[in-house]
Formats: C-alpha cells, sequence, structure tokens
C-alpha cells in the first residue's frame, strides 16, 4: 500500500515538472487516499496485534 502512495507522489512530481497540472493534481490526491488508507489499516494492524 505504501509502494502505491510513493509510486503516485513520483507519478505527480514528473506530471508537474512536464506542465501537466490535472494529471500532477490528480495523481497527489490518490497518493493522499492510498497513504490515509494505508495509515488506518497500520493502525488496524497495530491493535490487532496489541489486543490479540
Amino acid at each position: 500500500m505504501l509502494r502505491w502512495t510513493i509510486t503516485f507522489i513520483i507519478i505527480a512530481i514528473i506530471a508537474a515538472v512536464l506542465g501537466f497540472g490535472g494529471i500532477a493534481g490528480a495523481a497527489a490526491g490518490i497518493a493522499k487516499i492510498v497513504f490515509f488508507i494505508f495509515i488506518v489499516l497500520f493502525v488496524l494492524s497495530l491493535l490487532k496485534g496489541a489486543f490479540k
């Protein structure tokens, strides 16, 4: 999941450098969403491991 976030951030940076504003914004938005999903799943797995 974190690998997808890094991939979309790299796509956003490359698109921003090349001047593709819409694509860069979309890739950055997707990266944010995937990152927050990763954080939620990570916290849930920590809690599950702590209370097991």
